[in-house]
């Protein structure tokens, strides 16, 4: 597997495009409403602040990140949005700062990680590189979020090739996790890319397929869109299953936008 420069890079370039969207905004601005229910701006950012600061601690400070988890035990389903509202009432200046410190601090130490370390996490242990794409998928989903509450359209980039990658990765645990055995057999994943190349994954005589652009795709595995909003297409029983539950983010099964 490579290192993890080439994600941390492309972590950095989106979390630099996300920082853009909101480094001018007004105090008031922070508290426009986003697509997810009770979320402000500010919300979204605190969020990305506080997973980025945990990331950072599975890295450097593993007791200070079994805390977390200790945490997370007494509140699995809960915790994450009670640090957001914490953190969401920061000072926009200093939510921003902060949020800059500790992400600057994340990907200089995942450069630092050495091969073969797994880092502990709310799931299965990761890689260095791993943790970044995770990191990458989070943000883009986030930073949409933050798009949408402002009315901007973001250009797609080839940065999507690695949310779509968690995407796809991930397709077993969006069936178990909603109580569904997983497919036993691979699908063909067929997306085009913002630059009209086409990224694949899976056999190409698989018998169940999805084909779509990257962006949509990606839109629908973070459930930023609905799936009747976007054009991707299934064929195939369990193909078609797939679209209504996919799921590229941790934790207990998504609402889903309508």
């Amino acid at each position: 597997m490579p290192g993890p420069a080439p994600m941390v890079a492309d972590l950095r370039d989106e979390s630099d495009a996300l920082d853009a969207l909101v480094a001018d905004l007004p105090a008031t601005g922070w508290q426009t409403p986003t697509p997810a229910p009770g979320w402000t701006i500010a919300h979204q950012i605190a969020h990305l602040w506080w997973t980025d600061r945990v990331s950072l601690q599975t890295i450097t400070d593993e007791p200070a990140f079994a805390a977390v988890l200790g945490e997370a035990a007494g509140n699995p389903h809960g915790f994450v949005d009670a640090a957001a509202e914490r953190l969401a009432a920061t000072p926009p200046a200093e939510l921003l700062k902060g949020w800059r410190t500790d992400r600057a601090a994340l990907h200089a130490a995942l450069l630092e990680v050495p091969d073969g370390r797994k880092l502990t996490w709310f799931g299965p242990p990761m890689s260095a590189p791993s943790m970044a794409t995770a990191r990458l998928m989070e943000t883009w989903a986030h930073g949409l979020d933050v798009a949408d509450a402002l009315g901007v359209r973001r250009p797609p980039t080839a940065r999507l090739r690695s949310v779509a990658h968690i995407g796809v990765r991930t397709r077993d645990f969006a069936f178990g996790t909603h109580g569904l055995t997983p497919p036993t057999a691979p699908f063909h994943v067929k997306l085009q890319g913002p630059e009209g190349d086409w990224w694949t994954w899976g056999p190409e005589d698989a018998t169940q397929t999805v084909t779509g652009p990257a962006e949509d795709f990606c839109m629908l595995v973070t459930q930023r869109r609905a799936p009747h909003q976007l054009a991707v297409v299934a064929v195939g029983p369990d193909a078609e299953k797939w679209l209504t539950i996919a799921q590229a983010f941790a934790g207990p099964p998504g609402a889903g936008r309508s």
